[in-house]
């Protein structure tokens, strides 16, 4: 895995592998994202939510590119242990948050707002329709916000009201949320 921009374009980083529940989005994926993102956003003012945040792939590459408020949530406690120790060796631990925590759990009791919320749940994970109506329903995204769901193609988002995008790369797809309507 690797940093695509900013002042940590290049970096490598390999997380423990040894079980790990955790599926990272492939380099290609999350260069396609980013490309479409940076027309998007902007990173410097954005306020980040990482939900299933694994490796803390995505938080790297929000602040990387500027983001000084971002906010990591998993369960699992070795990668919790791991983003912890990748934010102290990236000297990032002032602009990242990290939570030891479910997401639905989280979801329901956050009183913080954000501007981009990101998440990555497992494929398998029986939940996944229920996401983006959880992030939308509340005050979590921000009125003028983007949720981004990663998902494969067992999931379609494109009837959903507030969807206004999808996009592919290989099984990946990335589905784009809105508050307001299409």
């Amino acid at each position: 895995m690797r940093i695509i921009s900013g002042r940590f374009k290049g970096r490598r980083f390999s997380p423990p592998a040894k079980k790990w529940p955790t599926r990272p989005t492939t380099d290609m994926a999350k260069e396609g994202l980013y490309n479409m993102l940076q027309n998007k956003i902007n990173f410097e003012s954005a306020v980040f939510l990482d939900l299933f945040g694994g490796t803390g792939n995505h938080c790297y590459e929000f602040i990387s590119r500027g983001c000084t408020n971002a906010t990591y949530v998993d369960r699992h406690g070795p990668a919790v242990g791991y983003v912890r120790s990748m934010a102290v060796e990236l000297a990032i631990d002032t602009y990242l948050k990290i939570y030891r925590d479910d997401v639905f759990r989280f979801i329901k009791k956050s009183t913080e707002t954000f501007s981009v919320i990101f998440a990555g749940p497992p494929y398998p994970l029986q939940r996944i329709p229920e996401i983006p109506d959880l992030v939308l329903a509340g005050s979590l995204l921000r009125e003028d916000g983007l949720f981004i769901l990663e998902h494969n193609s067992e999931h379609t988002f494109s009837h959903h009201p507030k969807c206004t995008e999808s996009r592919n790369y290989g099984d990946t797809w990335f589905s784009f949320f809105t508050k307001n309507s299409i």
